[in-house]
């Protein structure tokens, strides 16, 4: 039987050479292009992929090795990681220094990394945030934009085209009937949000009121339905217009049956054991980015429109999660409102320790937003 090697080598023309012989030739080209691009490999950002895990380091300490970016898995855990790469790949080189990327399937997991201080910045919606900000040690440095200049989204309720409830008011009326796909409940538009200004005014847990439910990213409750898996969905439009793009076949299958008010915009947040001076780059590099004429800053506006079709960020700080703790606030009030209590004083304590918490809250965003706390009456 014929070599392969050596009749490819044969018809190429080049020397006919030994196989170990050959061998050493193209490992030495190997090397000489190697080395020839080393410079170019070096001036690339470092963007590395990151599990849940990762040893943490002392509490207050932050480490001088890569910056690490915790991402919401607001589709599915790969795809917003490699949706995010490209832009920690700008700002690696724009603040010197190499950023991981946390990799995680749900809101619960980001969490507990940012209880173990796995985390140095992340992008992290309201209630998220609003916890990283008032437990554990950061603050907000930016939100995010969109192309549509509304300072905020909607939250959403899907049905099924020719399958399932046709009206809201068909929801309402049965819930027993429907079964849910919804997000986690610290999921803004897919849970605290719907459950606040949609169900618990008609006296529905969305918990316990529905025939059966699955908990999931947006994208996977969007496929529940699209795919008959579930009757109803919590959603958003940010969100479901991303969806309208990955999966045309089955965005068409899809209807709104509710939205809510506007929800705002989510932050970037990032521990405050920085610098200052080193905050500020970051900041400045998030606000500057996608703004400038030119190519470059239309090769960074595509990155923004792929990264959940955003259009850039402003510069934004604690007292940007005030809607956030004010919306927590009340749901947990019309949640005691709407449970059963032994008595009204076991509900009155309640509502007081609410009352307490959100009070503690409002005075923490503006300690670290640098308001004195005597004004924390008129955030209320």
């Amino acid at each position: 039987m014929k070599n392969p090697l050596m009749a490819l080598v044969r018809t190429l023309k080049f020397p006919l050479l030994s196989l170990p012989a050959l061998a050493r030739c193209l490992l030495a080209s190997v090397t000489a292009l190697t080395l020839l691009l080393a410079p170019a490999w070096k001036a690339q950002a470092q963007v590395q992929v990151q599990e849940a895990g990762t040893p943490p380091a002392a509490p207050g300490v932050v480490l001088e090795s890569a910056l690490r970016f915790g991402i919401l898995p607001l589709g599915g855990a790969y795809e917003s990681r490699n949706d995010w790469v490209p832009v920690l790949a700008d700002l690696s080189r724009a603040i010197g220094r190499p950023v991981s990327v946390l990799s995680v399937t749900s809101y619960g997991a980001l969490e507990e990394a940012i209880k173990r201080n796995e985390v140095d910045m992340a992008f992290l919606s309201g209630r998220m945030a609003l916890d990283a900000i008032t437990l554990h040690g950061m603050k907000v440095v930016a939100q995010v934009t969109r192309p549509d200049g509304l300072p905020g989204y909607r939250a959403l309720l899907l049905g099924r085209k020719g399958a399932g409830p046709e009206s809201l008011e068909q929801v309402l009326a049965d819930p027993e009937q429907w079964r849910l796909a919804r997000g986690e409940r610290r999921s803004m538009s897919g849970y605290i949000v719907p459950q606040l200004q949609l169900f618990l005014p008609r006296h529905i847990h969305m918990e316990t009121r529905f025939r059966s439910e699955l908990v999931g990213t947006h994208q996977y409750t969007a496929l529940a339905v699209a795919n008959g898996d579930a009757d109803i969905a919590t959603n958003n439009t940010a969100d479901l217009a991303r969806f309208r793009l990955q999966f045309p076949t089955e965005a068409e299958r899809l209807r709104v049956l509710w939205q809510s008010e506007l929800i705002p915009h989510a932050q970037i947040v990032m521990r405050r054991g920085y610098p200052p001076e080193f905050q500020k780059r970051v900041q400045d590099f998030l606000v500057g980015y996608g703004r400038a004429p030119g190519p470059a800053g239309d090769a960074e506006r595509a990155l923004l429109k792929s990264l959940h079709d955003l259009a850039g960020f402003i510069a934004a700080d604690d007292l940007s999660l005030l809607p956030a703790a004010n919306l927590a606030y009340q749901l947990g009030r019309q949640g005691a409102m709407e449970a059963q209590w032994v008595d009204t004083a076991s509900r009155d304590a309640r509502l007081a320790r609410l009352a307490q918490e959100h009070e503690q809250q409002v005075r923490a965003l503006r300690v670290g937003a640098g308001v004195a706390v005597e004004e924390r009456g008129a955030a209320r």
